[in-house]
């Protein structure tokens, strides 16, 4: 399990300045295969050998979601989950958006159906 999904996402109360540059580099490293855009947000599309698996790993991530308290935009089609995440709160990236995505990473690598 990597350091960032050892972690727990904070709650954001807002006030708080969105993570730029070489901090979002730094976290980035972390987490191979994901993307982030314009600095404002995390994205990593995720495949899978048909729709039952996808929807099987949607309702892990709704889950993980629920429980860190940070929850991404997950979109189903056939063979693919694609998932965004930034902190509504401030428009931009916090430390949790990593650890989020760290979390469904791990996830995806325990699905016993996925691809590759």
């Amino acid at each position: 399990m990597s350091e960032l999904a050892r972690k727990n996402c904070v709650p954001c109360r807002g006030g708080v300045p969105p993570l730029k540059g070489g901090a979002i580099q730094e976290l980035l490293l972390q987490l191979p295969g994901w993307e982030v855009v314009r600095e404002h947000h995390l994205h990593k599309n995720f495949t899978f050998p048909d729709f039952v698996s996808g929807l099987a790993f949607v309702n892990r991530a709704g889950e993980i979601a629920e429980q860190e308290g940070h929850h991404p935009d997950l979109g189903l089609s056939w063979g693919k989950v694609e998932v965004t995440t930034y902190t509504h709160k401030i428009d931009g990236l916090t430390e949790s958006d990593f650890i989020l995505a760290a979390k469904l990473e791990e996830a995806y690598k325990k699905s016993p159906s996925r691809q590759a």
